[in-house]
């Protein structure tokens, strides 16, 4: 992922707005804190897009991606 296309992820994720919690990625990942998950998310990637221990955090991102766009 490059960091015009992390870009392009939160900009979708501005301008889909707040979604409505709890949003469950799998039977094991429950999002109740949707700003907070979006900066817990973010923040990290932001400071090193590169680091293989950050790429479970792209993986929940677009997994909530598919799941508000398949929700509108």
């Amino acid at each position: 992922m490059t960091m015009q296309e992390l870009q392009e992820l939160e900009d979708f994720f501005t301008k889909a707005g707040k979604q409505p919690v709890p949003i469950f990625l799998n039977q094991a990942t429950e999002i109740t804190d949707y700003d907070h998950f979006l900066q817990s998310h973010f923040q990290p990637l932001k400071a090193n897009l590169t680091s293989k221990v950050n790429q479970p955090l792209i993986y929940r991102l677009k997994t909530l991606k598919l799941i508000i766009e398949s929700n509108a």
